[in-house]
């Protein structure tokens, strides 16, 4: 029996009371702050914030549109993503790899982007349209300003995290279940019906029930088309209320917020009841089924399928490119008023435009260099870790990226309202706070393909340097970093991109001195500068195509599926 020498022992014991004390920090406190100012603002036992957010119309009217755009948004979402994912897996279509990276793009891309991207489209000032000559009179009301604009860019913006999941349940799928029912006679369409659609039915179920949480917790759709058809949903009426009564109404959006979590747990806990009535498990592994052939329809399926993605993707980019060309509200785009000043503008003229590039980009980067450091020594932790408390550990990491971020967002207001205990330090309305809560948010972006990472490393190696004399930190540092770094580094690329032009927590966190991309994106839009805020949105696009392809060159070093995007 071999005995763990004292001091590995203290480095292990060590390295476990930093990840825990650092999950506490950022996952577990706001969630108490958060709890207690509902049932015990000021320290003491109340339920005034509770009766008051239950007696207050505005809260009823907002949960049942929030309700509505979450289940509508999630069933078009689960319709389309689960449709295209039969397609692209099943068959053998032609050029795959392209298509999944241009269809999964919108979700790289911020809400609040692909709703401005999509108003340019329709709206009567839409430069598009007038080159088409098909432009509405100016003053014609959008029809994107509704529930079923809302509902139907919400089904876009997350019908490609559907494919993702639904993807990959397809990828598992038994090769000798569909040949035996082939054998048997069975045309696709019986194949499909009785065995690939019960036997995807988790991950379809799971797919859903995320597109609706993301859906109900979604701020940039809804604050863009929901707000000027005074068309409320919680997050948007939590964003009104803070910012017209300040820390005042804190204990009222706390209600809100809580409310907001509860659905969306709902919506977990939906999915996980209908998992459990049926036994979904696959008692063999084998190699995927072979992809269906479609002989002369493989050319109208993929017309169809790239007419999809100029429609989802290039439509409102080319909106959104346009607009951001033309010198003001209504003018048609032609040589003569075709111009670049909006980019000048936004780029070296305005201060805070400049400052929230600054902002965004510091933001992002540190994010990203935390979580990576960070990730390998929780991934470590979550890996290989055999205690009964890791997968408690492991759930209280995903807990702020699992709510809805509006939520984090006010737990973060409540726990730096006043300066930190001991230190003095006062991080309320600052830049610091917005970073606190990134921190806490991404951090699992990170470390999800860390520990992926980790389970494709053969354990031995390190071992070898256990026997060999090396400590716990020198044998993270020297054998198991550069393993697992490529995947680790992965996941700052996805925190990077996703951070840099967020806009739900940043929105309530704000301060003058403080803006970010999205802030300032949405200030623009909400003061009717649409064109300053086509060009800074063009711009993060731009960034985020760029960062995508540029990590395809270094994808053969990670592990499959770290990169969401990469077939």
């Amino acid at each position: 029996m071999s005995v763990v020498p004292k001091d590995r022992q203290g480095h292990l014991m060590a390295l476990t009371t930093a990840g825990v004390a650092l999950i506490v920090l950022l996952s577990v406190l706001p969630m108490l702050r958060l709890a207690q100012e509902i049932v015990a603002p000021g320290g003491q036992f109340s339920t005034a914030a509770i009766t008051a957010g239950l007696a207050s119309p505005a809260t009823w009217t907002a949960t049942w549109h929030s309700l509505v755009v979450g289940l509508g948004g999630a069933a078009l979402a689960v319709a389309i993503g689960t449709i295209v994912a039969l397609v692209v897996t099943l068959t053998d279509i032609r050029g795959r790899g392209a298509f999944v990276l241009l269809y999964v793009m919108p979700l790289m891309i911020a809400p609040q982007v692909t709703a401005l991207a999509w108003l340019q489209v329709f709206g009567p000032a839409s430069p598009l349209l007038k080159l088409l000559g098909m432009a509405p009179p100016i003053g014609t009301r959008n029809p994107l300003y509704s529930p079923e604009g809302i509902i139907l860019l919400l089904g876009l913006q997350y019908g490609p995290l559907v494919f993702l999941m639904v993807r990959a349940g397809l990828r598992k799928l038994p090769r000798e279940l569909v040949e035996a029912a082939r054998a048997g006679g069975a045309g696709w369409f019986t194949v499909l019906r009785t065995i690939v659609l019960p036997l995807m039915t988790p991950s379809i179920v799971a797919a859903a029930a995320l597109a609706f949480v993301s859906c109900v917790g979604n701020f940039g759709i809804p604050a863009f088309l929901g707000i000027p058809a005074n068309y409320l949903v919680l997050p948007t009426l939590i964003y009104q209320r803070l910012a017209g009564g300040g820390p005042a109404v804190l204990s009222d959006v706390a209600f809100l917020s809580v409310l907001i979590g509860a659905i969306a747990m709902a919506g977990i806990v939906a999915q996980d009841l209908i998992s459990r009535r049926r036994d979904y498990r696959i008692s063999t592994t084998s190699l995927p089924a072979e992809p269906y052939p479609l002989g002369r329809w493989r050319v109208p399926v993929q017309g169809l399928l790239w007419l999809f993605v100029v429609i989802v993707l290039a439509l409102p980019l080319t909106g959104l490119i346009l607009t951001s060309l033309v010198p003001g509200y209504g003018i048609p785009l032609g040589p003569d008023t075709a111009t670049l000043a909006n980019y000048q503008f936004v780029l070296f003229e305005h201060s805070g435009a400049r400052r929230a590039f600054f902002n965004s980009f510091t933001l992002s980067i540190a994010a990203a260099v935390f979580a990576v450091f960070v990730a390998v020594p929780l991934g470590y932790i979550v890996a290989w870790g055999k205690q009964w408390w890791v997968r408690a550990f492991n759930l209280a990491v995903e807990l702020p990226y699992a709510l809805p971020g509006v939520v984090l967002a006010i737990a973060a207001l409540l726990m730096f309202l006043r300066p930190i205990p001991l230190t003095g330090i006062h991080i309320y309305n600052t830049v610091w706070i917005i970073l606190y809560a990134y921190l806490a948010r991404f951090l699992v972006l990170a470390l999800r393909p860390t520990v992926s990472g980790f389970h494709q490393v053969d354990r031995a190696l390190e071992e070898a340097a256990q026997i060999a004399g090396a400590g716990l930190f020198r044998r993270l540092r020297t054998v198991i970093f550069p393993l697992v770094a490529p995947a680790a580094m992965a996941g700052g690329l996805l925190i990077f991109m996703t951070a840099l032009s967020e806009l739900t927590v940043s929105a309530l966190l704000w301060s003058s001195g403080s803006e970010t991309i999205g802030v300032v994106m949405f200030s623009f839009e909400q003061g009717g500068d649409s064109a300053y805020a086509a060009a800074m949105s063009a711009i993060t696009v731009a960034i985020t195509f760029t960062l995508m392809l540029g990590a395809n060159l270094f994808a053969h070093l990670l592990p499959n599926g770290v990169l969401p995007w990469r077939d």
